[in-house]
């Protein structure tokens, strides 16, 4: 039987899981959306960020998607609070240190344009004297909210976080909620 690759635009607050075992007020997972079996997220998404979320059931493809050592790039989507100026985005490019650790050097790039994305419900804040701005990041790690401690660290948190691609895989014409399955022409690592 061939293994499944499935596409998922992850909403926000959805957590990336198919249980939720918190015993607090029940909290949307991937069971809500996709309704196939045995299939596992390759990585993680936080509730609060939106965006491409592949699931496989392929364990040796899972593996290789998600160690660190294979450097597979994601791209990510970032709208932070401020502009930030060449000496941040420079910082980012470089790596910073967030936790004890030093992030790999990323492809950072303010963007010209905001990306075209269906609204946030609930929207992101808005604050009338504090412009936001877009970053567009390509990583070849995920260590836990990474992009946030980012961002952060240089003095721009991050307002919202989508992203937009694993590799060459991206959201396409997909809607948040929405999956479709890869063919195995389509999944090549």
């Amino acid at each position: 039987m061939p293994y499944r690759y499935i596409l998922f635009y992850k909403p926000y607050d959805v957590l990336t899981q198919f249980t939720d075992n918190s015993g607090e007020v029940k909290r949307r997972t991937l069971k809500d959306y996709i309704p196939i079996p045995d299939v596992y997220a390759v990585g993680r998404l936080d509730r609060d960020s939106e965006g491409l979320l592949l699931l496989t059931d392929d364990g040796q493809m899972q593996h290789r998607l998600s160690d660190p050592k294979f450097a597979h790039p994601r791209t990510y989507w970032v709208q932070v609070e401020g502009i930030p100026d060449a000496g941040a985005i420079a910082a980012l490019q470089t790596g910073v240190t967030i936790q004890d650790y030093r992030t790999r050097s990323a492809k950072v790039q303010l963007l010209s344009t905001e990306p075209t994305l269906p609204p946030r419900e609930p929207p992101i804040r808005f604050r009338k004297h504090i412009p936001t701005a877009w970053l567009e990041m390509t990583l070849t790690e995920g260590r836990n909210r990474q992009v946030r401690r980012m961002t952060a660290e240089v003095g721009f948190p991050t307002l919202r976080l989508v992203r937009s691609a694993i590799g060459h895989l991206t959201l396409e014409s997909l809607k948040p909620g929405e999956w479709r399955e890869l063919s195995q022409q389509d999944f090549r690592f």
